[in-house]
């Protein structure tokens, strides 16, 4: 197995990093992973998660979203609507220069944003989301402590997990407008949801209100003991494991060995 950084052009035409994960033997699939927003593509849960994905054949896709790369970390610009049509863009460079992604897989907001982009990534036929919000503006409920400061300058900097972003007034109106409940109904392709009852910062109660809203085929995996940004090396194991397992039989042509 290889891992490729590559580059390719994001929503607003910035040059985002990525990295692909090529499997050693014959590529049966491809995949692309949207990171949390508290995260970066080179978080733990996304390179173990592509490792695990390629080691069974499956090509993986991972990069960072517009204003969110390793150089500037901006969720100014960085808002709900560029970050599904950085999706949709990095899925164009699979389809050009590797093959069109099969499995979309989400992080957190990032599920929400790959939940949002699945509907015009046509040849997708499965979509994994690890603690994801069927709210994404419950997230807003994070930044209290700035509220005061967002509505008088229109943005101020926090602080989400280990990392510091600048967020802006325009992020949050983007977050109270969009709802992955709106459009998972009609979502059209196989769905497995990770979350941990233990999630500090997202209620299981919003994987309930996916799954409910959610067709079959649907499944949910119950994280227990882990965090939202799943921090323990073991918690990323086992969603790696269960999510290459899950990749494999549904698609038929994914190789599980």
């Amino acid at each position: 197995m290889a891992v490729e950084r590559i580059t390719f052009s994001g929503a607003q035409g910035q040059e985002l990093a990525a990295h692909f994960h090529d499997p050693a033997g014959p590529m049966h699939a491809c995949a692309l992973f949207a990171h949390c927003f508290a995260c970066g593509d080179n978080a733990q849960a996304a390179v173990k998660i592509a490792d695990a994905l390629a080691e069974r054949g499956i090509g993986t896709l991972r990069f960072d979203f517009t204003g969110l790369d390793e150089h500037e970390h901006n969720l100014a610009r960085a808002f709900f609507t560029s970050s599904a049509e950085d999706i949709v863009a990095a899925a164009g460079w699979l389809r050009e220069a590797r093959l069109a992604p099969t499995i979309l897989i989400g992080h957190s907001l990032g599920g929400a944003a790959m939940l949002s982009a699945a509907g015009r990534i046509s040849e997708a036929l499965a979509v994994a989301t690890i603690g994801a919000p069927a709210h994404p503006a419950s997230l807003s409920q994070l930044l209290v402590d700035e509220a005061e400061e967002i509505a008088e300058h229109g943005r101020a900097q926090v602080k989400l997990g280990e990392r510091s972003f600048r967020v802006s007034k325009h992020f949050l109106e983007e977050l109270a407008a969009q709802g992955a409940r709106k459009t998972i109904s009609k979502l059209g392709k196989a769905l497995l949801v990770f979350h941990s009852p233990d999630d500090q910062l997202l209620s299981v109660d919003n994987a309930a209100a996916l799954f409910s809203e959610a067709r079959h085929p649907k499944s949910f995996v119950c994280l227990d003991g882990a965090d939202h940004l799943l921090s323990r090396e073991q918690d990323v194991e086992y969603v790696a494991v269960v999510l290459a397992a899950w990749a494999s039989r549904t698609l038929p042509s994914a190789s599980a060995g």
